[in-house]
C-alpha cells in the first residue's frame, strides 16, 4: 500500500483559520482526511446568515460520499475552523486502495454510510430545535467536556451563533431571556448555568 501513495495522485495542504477548502457547488475530485485542526460544513443562506452543519477535526473524512455519486458536487461550503493540514486523496488512487485492500474498501463503504446518516440526522435535528434547545445542547456537550457549571467559551458569540445555525441577534435575545428566568448567567468568555436542570432534564418547553 505504501508504494501506492508514490506518486501525484495526492496532496498535503495546509489552511489557515476562515480559508475555505472547498466551495458549494465546486466538483470533488478527492477524499479529504483531516491530519490536524477543524473543519466547518456551512450553509449561506441569502442573507447572509451562515449556518454551521457539522465540525470535523483529527481523522475524519469528508467527501468520500460525494466522489463517489452520480452528482460529485458539494452542496456546503467547507471551511478550515482554524489552522488545518488535510490530506486529498484522488479518486484513481482510492480505486487502487479498494482493487488491493478487502479492508480499505470494507472501511471506506462503512465510513461513507456513517457519514450520510451523521450529516441527514444532524440537519434534521437543527431544523426541527428551537432556539433555546441548542443552546442547550450546545451546555450540556461543553458540560461533558469541561466539567464544570461554568463554561468557558473558546468561540466568539458571533461563531458559536454561526455554530447553532442562528442569527447573532437571536442568540443574544435568546441568552437575555434565560438570564432574566434564572436560568444561567454570561459574560464575553464565560457562561455559568444557573439551573443545572436545563442540562440534566431537558425541560424547555418555555423556549421559543
Amino acid at each position: 500500500m505504501i508504494l501506492l501513495f508514490k506518486n501525484a495522485r495526492y496532496a498535503v495542504n495546509t489552511y489557515t483559520k476562515g480559508q475555505i477548502i472547498h466551495l458549494q457547488n465546486e466538483v470533488c475530485s478527492a477524499m479529504d482526511i483531516v491530519l490536524e485542526g477543524e473543519v466547518s460544513v456551512q450553509k449561506i443562506d441569502s442573507s447572509g446568515n451562515i449556518l454551521k452543519i457539522i465540525v470535523f477535526s483529527n481523522a475524519d473524512i469528508l467527501g468520500a460520499n460525494l466522489l463517489f455519486s452520480s452528482k460529485h458536487v458539494y452542496p456546503m461550503t467547507i471551511v478550515s475552523e482554524c489552522r488545518s493540514v488535510i490530506l486529498h486523496i484522488y479518486k484513481e488512487l482510492i480505486l487502487e486502495l479498494c482493487h488491493s485492500n478487502d479492508r480499505f474498501m470494507s472501511g471506506l463503504m462503512t465510513e461513507i454510510a456513517d457519514k450520510s446518516l451523521m450529516l441527514t440526522e444532524k440537519i434534521d435535528a437543527i431544523s426541527m430545535k428551537t432556539i433555546r434547545q441548542r443552546i442547550v445542547d450546545y451546555l450540556g456537550y461543553q458540560y461533558y467536556l469541561q466539567k464544570s457549571y461554568v463554561i468557558r467559551l473558546n468561540i466568539s458569540k458571533k461563531e458559536l451563533a454561526e455554530r447553532l445555525g442562528i442569527q447573532r441577534s437571536s442568540l443574544s435575545r435568546e441568552l437575555q431571556k434565560m438570564r432574566l428566568g434564572g436560568l444561567l448567567e454570561y459574560d464575553a468568555k464565560t457562561i455559568t448555568v444557573k439551573d443545572t436542570g436545563i442540562i440534566t432534564s431537558r425541560n424547555l418547553s418555555a423556549g421559543k
